[in-house]
């Protein structure tokens, strides 16, 4: 039953930011729209695009923490979410749009979340076995 309780944090804590992220893209899109800036509108797309998948991730996690035997949707999701923080950091870090401080702390909060609603997951999944 730990896996209950990581995956039911973790979501929450995923569909507010990914709420949050999806807000803040909105707002870099028109940003990006309005002084004609097209990577900010590139950007903003893709951020929403994330912020969608983390917000899709953390509803999974939170309506299937008490089903041990839909733990393979979690962890797959959880999945998802983890390569798409790293596929944007590895993006924003070669583009030169953060510091090695920055990316550090990005790597830290934007990872932490993922892995701890993967290990949820995969402790959900030996729970049901």
């Amino acid at each position: 039953m730990q896996g209950r309780g990581f995956l039911k944090v973790c979501g929450i804590l995923m569909i507010i930011g990914g709420a949050i992220s999806a807000i803040l893209n909105i707002v870099v899109i028109a940003i990006g729209a309005k002084g004609h800036a097209g990577m900010l509108v590139v950007a903003g797309v893709i951020g929403i695009i994330g912020a969608i998948v983390e917000l899709i991730t953390g509803i999974v996690g939170v309506k299937n923490c008490a089903k041990p035997e839909n733990a393979g949707k979690c962890l797959t999701w959880g999945i998802i979410t983890l390569v798409l923080a790293v596929i944007s950091n590895v993006l924003v870090w070669i583009a030169g749009g953060s510091s090695a401080g920055s990316i550090i702390g990005t790597i830290l909060t934007g990872f932490a979340i993922p892995v701890l609603y993967i290990i949820g997951a995969v402790l959900n999944k030996k729970s049901a076995q």
